[in-house]
């Protein structure tokens, strides 16, 4: 169909062009109806001037390729294609041509009707000829780019295995794209999986409940006292002992189911109101007041004491020998412990406390009045880890598995920031919040307060109530908004619809809850292979 030179008309100009040395097509001048040349250098040139990209190397069925090897033959694929295309359109513009030459009146006067139609036709069958070949062409460069997309990925991933030497991330950014095949690459990318936290809160899985939970300050619990708790949607009572040492029992009678708490703690056994059946911290009960003595025992848990806090192991499995340190790091002393009963979710309250970005809109009339509002928010955190610092602001925190967050905070006056990390700052405030997941619709939060500066304070009468004001204060400004995304959320929304990159943080722990309750041998984002390890 090519011939050496051929002479392409379009409306107004005359295109003159020829076969290049290797195949490829050249434009030698386009020329006017005023028959003035225009420049060489056009676009019609830039489009055809393309070399033939020879013959492929055979290659051997059954062999194996590498990586290189591959790529190699889908980049010849490609080349191919675009040089097949290319010599496809312009044949479709000969023929176009050639449609318009004999469509001319002029041509009409010197040949027959039936000649016409006979040339018309053999024209259409080689214009649609021509078509098919063009929709070929666009095929094979389809799958061409498609098969590059593929092993770019597989580059990638080995790239990741190989620990990204700098050899491999040469050879990666030598694979980026084309600007033209790009968008198909970015088409065939799997679409980004976003987390689903909606609709009305499920049971609790009991994976979950395998961990060490802390329950309870050890200051609320004296010898005669007792503390009620609710975890996970059961109702339990923690009391000393006669040995001194916490116990957490069911907080419910095993005669008339009343509640324990509302008795006493007699000689370390838990006292009923109802009939005076008294109860070990074991859950055995040893006394049963006028009525023969019955082996009747009541539901506990492993308890256990440590650092000041109270814990317990809701879970079936055997509890883990260890648990984590709560403390402050060295040089804080603690001066505040709250404790405060929340009618939210605990994940959701979680999801709060682990996003600072709010805070310059939120706690406008507490810690964060006055802040500015920074162009971006980063959190910035190892690739595999609960833990990082905020910038712009001079702030630690960390996600401690199941519902730990702690952070600490550079200041330099009440309500004002100094420096932008915390190693900057000369004075720091240390939080402790702990959300037990009291049941679907409610949180125990336990709220620890400490500082590196004015151990004084801490002696000042009323002050634990100043700090229980301002905490009380904090977290309504929170309140009222989860609260608001609870209700959406049971009516169907996603509260993490569209997360962003100041978001990673409650991200990872919805990653790492989703793990747990999906009974994953290794969670995401810790060393730890299976729960309360």
């Amino acid at each position: 169909m090519f011939l050496d030179e051929l002479m392409v008309t379009f409306p107004g100009k005359l295109c003159i062009q020829g076969v290049g040395r290797y195949g490829g097509i050249k434009v030698y001048a386009v020329l006017g109806d005023d028959g003035v040349e225009y420049a060489k250098n056009n676009a019609w040139e830039d489009l055809f001037q393309v070399d033939d990209p020879g013959p492929r190397v055979p290659i051997a069925k059954g062999k194996f390729l590498d990586v290189n090897q591959a790529l190699e033959v889908v980049r010849f694929d490609i080349k191919y294609c675009d040089w097949r295309a290319r010599q496809d359109l312009l044949t479709i513009m000969v023929l176009h041509n050639k449609v318009v030459e004999v469509l001319n009146p002029l041509a009409r006067e010197f040949k027959s009707i039936g000649t016409l139609r006979k040339e018309l036709a053999e024209l259409q069958q080689e214009l649609a000829k021509a078509h098919n070949q063009v929709h070929l062409s666009e095929t094979r460069v389809s799958t061409a780019l498609d098969k590059l997309a593929q092993m770019e990925s597989l580059v990638n991933d080995r790239l990741l295995q190989d620990g990204g030497s700098s050899a491999s991330t040469a050879e990666c950014n030598s694979l980026a794209p084309s600007t033209s095949s790009a968008a198909r690459v970015v088409n065939k990318k799997p679409p980004r999986r976003n987390l689903n936290v909606s609709g009305p809160v499920q049971p609790y899985n009991p994976s979950l409940k395998n961990f060490w939970y802390p329950v309870a300050f050890t200051s609320d619990l004296k010898d005669d006292t007792m503390v009620p708790i609710d975890c996970f949607e059961e109702q339990w009572v923690i009391f000393r002992g006669k040995d001194g040492r916490p116990g957490c029992v069911q907080n419910t009678c095993a005669h008339r189911a009343c509640p324990l708490h509302l008795g006493s703690v007699n000689e370390g056994r838990i006292q009923c109101p109802y009939h005076g059946w008294e109860y070990s911290t074991d859950g055995k009960c040893e006394k049963m007041p006028s009525t023969r003595m019955l082996d009747v025992r009541i539901r506990s848990l492993p308890c256990f004491e440590q650092e000041g806090m109270v814990w317990i192991w809701p879970g079936d499995d055997p509890p883990m020998s260890t648990i984590p340190s709560l403390l402050p790091p060295p040089g804080f002393t603690i001066h505040a412990e709250i404790v405060m009963e929340l009618p939210v979710e605990h994940g959701l309250l979680l999801d709060n406390l682990l996003d600072l970005a709010h805070a310059p809109f939120t706690h406008t009339s507490t810690f964060a009045k006055g802040w500015s509002v920074p162009s971006l928010v980063k959190f910035l955190t190892p690739a595999s880890g609960l833990q990082g610092y905020w910038d712009p602001y001079p702030i630690d925190m960390e996600f401690r598995p199941p519902c730990m967050v702690l952070s600490t905070i550079g200041i330099s006056k009440p309500g004002k920031l100094e420096g932008k990390s915390t190693k900057q700052c000369a004075t720091h405030l240390h939080q402790l919040h702990i959300c037990l997941p009291s049941s679907r619709n409610k949180t125990r939060l336990l709220y620890r307060m400490s500082l590196d500066f004015a151990p004084w304070l801490k002696h000042i009468p009323f002050m634990h109530l100043l700090w229980s004001h301002f905490a009380d204060k904090v977290l309504n400004e929170d309140l009222r908004l989860v609260l608001g995304q609870q209700e959406r959320m049971i009516n169907g929304a996603n509260v993490w619809n569209c997360p962003v990159s100041y978001d990673k943080l409650g991200i990872r722990y919805r990653l790492w809850r989703d793990a747990v309750e999906r009974g994953a041998e290794r969670l995401p984002l810790s060393n730890r292979s299976e729960s309360g390890s």
